[in-house]
C-alpha cells in the first residue's frame, strides 16, 4: 500500500500539476517585492483598468485659494484643507484613480508645477498624474469639484514627464488696491487715492532692480547668504497701470521667474512697498542680496496669482514631434480669463473690502527695522499665516 500511495504521488508530480501547484499557490499568496502581501484589487477596479489602462497627463486647474491652506495635500491630517485634497477626492469619485492611489499619491506619479500659499490663488496651475482617461474625463472630474476649482483643460505627455522639474519658469500676478503704493507722511491712505503716473514709474523703477540674477536669502527662511539654491533668477517684473473696480483703484504687478522659494515674490513686493512708502531708503534693495540679514516685510498673500507656468524646453523637444501636444494652453486664454472675472478677481476684492488685508498689514510696516543688519532670523513673524507654504515651491517641495 504505501508503494502504491508513493508511485501515486509521483504521477500527480508530473511538470503539467507541478505548473498548476505552483500558480496556485502564488495566486493565494500574492507577495510584492518588498515582501509585503499585496492588496487585491476589487473586481469593479480590475475590470476598469482594462477598459481604461492609466496613461500620464497633465491638468490644467484654476482655483481661488480663499480658505485652503494651499495646494500641496498633508496626506492623513484633515487639520488643514488644500487644494490637492479636493482634487484627489474628484478623481477618486470620477473613476479616474483606484481607491488605493487616494491614499498613496506616489502610485500615480503625481506632481505639481507649484505649491502655491494659503490663500493663494491660480489661473494656470499644471499637475502631471497617470489616470484612466474615462469617456468625458474633464467634465466628470469637474461634477465632483466645487465650483471654485475647475480643470481647464488635459493632455497627455511623455510617461516621464514631471511638471515640476519640467517647468522652466512660472509667471505670478499680484492684485493690490493701490493705496499701498500711498507715501507715509505727504498722501492720503484709504481707498480715495489715486496713483500718479510719477509713482508709478517710481514702482517700475524699483522693480526692474529685480531682474537678473540675485541672492534672494533674505526674501525667504531657513536658507543662508551661502546657500547657492538662494540665487534666483528673475526674467520680468513690472506694475501695470491702475484700473478701478468694486469703489477700489487696482494695480496689478506681475514678475516671471525660473523658480520662487516660500514667502520670496511676497517679500520682493513687500520691500518695495516700504520703500515707495518711505519707510526704508532704496539702498535697502541692493543691502538685501549681500550677505547680511535685513529685516523686510512680507505683503499680504490675498493677491497672489499663479498666472502661467512654462515648458518652453519641453514644447521645443516633444510639442511638434506628432505624439504629443505642445503645453501652452493658447486655446484655453478664454477659459481662463472667465475663471479669473468670476472666481479670483471678485475674491481678491471683496475680501480686501470686508478684512481690510492690505490696509491692516501697512500698519505694521513702521515696525521693521530698515536700517540695521538684523541677527534675528530673517522671518518676521508680524501678520503670517500659522501655516504657510511656498509661493510655487521651486525648491522646497
Amino acid at each position: 500500500m504505501a508503494s502504491l500511495k508513493e508511485e501515486n504521488i509521483l504521477q500527480a508530480s508530473s511538470v503539467g500539476e507541478t505548473r498548476k501547484a505552483s500558480s496556485l499557490q502564488e495566486d493565494s499568496e500574492i507577495v510584492e517585492e518588498n515582501g509585503h502581501d499585496a492588496k487585491r484589487f476589487k473586481p469593479d477596479d480590475e475590470e476598469q483598468a482594462k477598459k481604461y489602462p492609466k496613461k500620464k497627463v497633465v491638468l490644467l486647474l484654476a482655483y481661488s485659494g480663499k480658505g485652503y491652506h494651499g495646494m500641496q495635500r498633508n496626506v492623513g491630517s484633515s487639520q488643514y484643507k488644500t487644494i490637492e485634497d479636493e482634487l484627489v477626492q474628484a478623481l477618486l469619485l470620477s473613476d479616474c484613480i483606484p481607491e488605493n492611489h487616494a491614499e498613496h499619491m506616489k502610485k500615480m506619479s503625481f506632481q505639481r508645477c507649484a505649491r502655491t500659499d494659503k490663500g493663494v490663488s491660480a489661473a494656470g496651475q499644471v499637475v502631471s498624474l497617470k489616470i484612466r482617461l474615462i469617456d468625458d474625463t474633464v467634465e466628470k472630474i469637474n461634477g465632483h469639484l466645487p465650483s471654485h476649482i475647475r480643470v481647464l483643460g488635459l493632455k497627455r505627455v511623455t510617461g516621464r514627464f514631471n511638471s515640476k522639474n519640467s517647468c522652466d519658469a512660472r509667471t505670478y500676478s499680484y492684485t493690490l488696491p493701490t493705496f499701498a503704493f500711498a507715501n507715509k507722511d505727504h498722501e492720503t491712505q484709504d481707498e480715495s487715492f489715486r496713483l500718479s503716473q510719477e509713482t508709478l514709474n517710481r514702482v517700475n523703477e524699483l522693480l526692474s532692480l529685480y531682474k537678473g540674477t540675485h541672492n534672494f536669502h533674505n526674501f525667504t527662511s531657513q536658507k543662508g547668504p551661502k546657500d547657492p539654491s538662494a540665487k534666483r533668477y528673475i526674467m520680468e517684473m513690472h506694475c501695470e497701470p491702475p484700473f478701478e473696480q468694486g469703489g477700489l483703484e487696482l494695480a496689478v504687478i506681475k514678475v516671471k521667474g525660473q523658480s520662487f522659494m516660500m514667502h520670496q515674490i511676497r517679500k520682493m513686493i513687500g520691500l518695495v512697498i516700504a520703500v515707495v512708502k518711505g519707510y526704508a531708503a532704496p539702498s535697502i534693495m541692493e543691502r538685501s542680496w549681500g550677505e547680511d540679514k535685513v529685516d523686510i516685510p512680507k505683503a499680504p498673500g490675498l493677491g497672489l496669482v499663479l498666472e502661467t507656468v512654462h515648458f518652453e524646453k519641453y514644447n521645443r523637444r516633444f510639442g511638434n514631434d506628432g505624439f504629443h501636444e505642445s503645453l501652452d494652453w493658447t486655446e484655453k486664454e478664454g477659459n481662463i480669463e472667465a475663471f479669473k472675472k468670476e472666481h479670483i478677481y471678485p475674491t481678491i476684492i471683496q475680501t480686501e473690502i470686508e478684512e481690510k488685508s492690505m490696509a491692516s498689514w501697512l500698519a505694521t510696516l513702521s515696525i521693521h527695522d530698515y536700517e540695521a543688519s538684523s541677527q534675528q532670523p530673517n522671518d518676521h513673524k508680524v501678520g503670517d499665516a500659522a501655516v504657510d507654504q511656498s509661493d510655487d515651491g521651486g525648491d522646497s517641495d
